[in-house]
């Protein structure tokens, strides 16, 4: 791979000694990483079902490296959410991040959604998740991801950082930024990124860096955490960009990072960070600064989200009775036609860009109500009183997932057609056939 003068000499200076030892990284293979979804099952119970050999990642759990030859985006249980798929040292941030059940989470840059289904699966459906990308185009990516995972408790939204900070100040108790940078650090896994690398871009990366820290400052509550990454190497977007917030922040301190699995102190005066060079693990380029807000101060109080009377959503109530074993405990409200079940505490919505609001549950239409893929994949097997669970080995099963019509016995009605235990989606069954109602967008190809 050729690489820019410029680059090389910056990197030369960097590394010094080992500057030798990071252009044969060049000559490794990268390395292919899958998280397990906490919200389905263990990191052991995966392993017991995994029909493919894996290697644990050291610094993230539910994190393991696969050979480059197998294909899990091609088989069942990803289309039920088992895990998703995810460079290893992209695990790093959502790993080192505490996240606690019930607590108010941002990951602002959040696209296409590795580390959000990261936090929303540590959050464990309690609390609430806000995953956010300035891009619409690529916040649909980040909401399938979203609901594939089956998070109950998210919104997912498309603002710019500094139109959050208006609405949600003081709000959060974790925020995640993943910052847009010069992908110095991907170079290896993507070779392309080399032909945008230039000055003006690393100028843009600064400016967009500083503006998102600053934003995302006045969100955080007094006492909450905040996570900044990047996957670069360059001083200007990581420790300077830190440093030069740390000094218009009096209020937030560095946190160290442990440094094992390979990692790396950060350059000069914080060391506190840390990074992650491909010739010391087995992942790409990374850099990680973990802070904390001190000062005196409350959680932002934000006017919450009123519920619906139960006689206009009262076609769902019949499917609910119907179709659940016990009633959705929550705040079910409209959007349109769609229906959701809001987390717990939510803020107020109005005027904002929001794709999804919550769990989706369906639509309501003509006095009917059609249930939502979103729905089916937060659901657990045994909440549902329907379901057709079908064994891996069977036929159907990918056959269900192409979006054809397969042969069934049983009750009629809306189905949840699961497989090993694990929804895939809906179906309407009548006379022993299950007609497909599995989202169109994702049919197996």
């Amino acid at each position: 791979m050729e690489l820019p003068i410029q680059y090389t000499e910056k990197m030369q200076k960097l590394l010094r000694e080992e500057y030798p030892e990071y252009l044969e990284s060049f000559e490794d293979s990268r390395n292919f990483g899958l998280r397990v979804n906490l919200l389905k099952l263990t990191p052991e119970a995966f392993c017991d079902k995994s029909a493919f050999p894996l290697t644990p990642v050291p610094w993230c759990n539910e994190g393991f490296y696969y050979a480059g030859d197998q294909r899990p985006a091609k088989h069942p249980y990803y289309h039920a959410g088992f895990y998703y798929l995810q460079e290893p040292s992209a695990m790093s941030p959502g790993a080192i991040l505490p996240i606690q059940p019930g607590e108010k989470v941002l990951d602002v840059c959040a696209a296409p959604g590795g580390k959000s289904t990261q936090l929303g699966a540590k959050l464990q459906g309690e609390g609430l998740l806000v995953a956010n990308d300035i891009s619409a185009g690529r916040a649909k990516a980040l909401l399938k991801n979203i609901e594939l995972f089956g998070i109950r408790n998210s919104i997912v939204m498309s603002e710019p950082p500094e139109r959050l900070k208006e609405r949600l100040p003081n709000y959060f108790d974790k925020i995640l930024i993943d910052a847009p940078c010069s992908g110095e650090g991907m170079f290896r896994k993507e070779p392309d990124m080399v032909k945008s690398w230039n000055e003006e871009m690393l100028s843009f990366c600064q400016k967009e860096q500083a503006g998102i820290l600053e934003a995302c400052a006045e969100m955080l509550r007094p006492g909450g955490m905040m996570l900044y990454s990047t996957c670069t190497f360059g001083v200007e977007e990581n420790e300077k960009s830190i440093a030069e917030f740390l000094e218009r922040h009096q209020e937030f301190s560095l946190i160290p990072i442990a440094k094992q699995y390979g990692f790396s102190s950060g350059i000069g005066e914080l060391q506190q960070c840390a990074r992650l060079y491909p010739h010391k693990i087995k992942g790409e380029g990374h850099f990680l600064a973990l802070m904390q807000k001190t000062g005196e101060g409350n959680q932002g109080i934000i006017s919450e989200e009123v519920g619906e009377q139960e006689k206009d959503i009262l076609p769902f109530l019949e499917f609910e009775k119907e179709v659940l074993k016990t009633k959705l405990d929550g705040t079910i409200k409209i959007f349109g036609e769609s229906l959701y079940l809001l987390p717990e505490g939510m803020p107020s919505m109005k005027g904002l860009r929001a794709l999804r609001t919550g769990w989706q549950l369906g639509t309501l239409k003509k006095g009917r109500f059609e249930p939502s893929q979103a729905f089916a994949m937060g659901l657990a097997k045994d909440e549902v009183s329907n379901v057709e669970d079908f064994l891996l080995a069977d036929d159907r099963v990918i056959r269900y997932l192409k979006g054809e019509t397969v042969e069934a016995d049983g009750r009629d009605g809306w189905t949840l057609v699961c497989v090993d235990g694990f929804p895939l989606g809906w179906a309407k069954r009548q006379g022993g056939r299950l007609k497909n109602k599995y989202a169109v967008g994702w049919k197996w190809e």
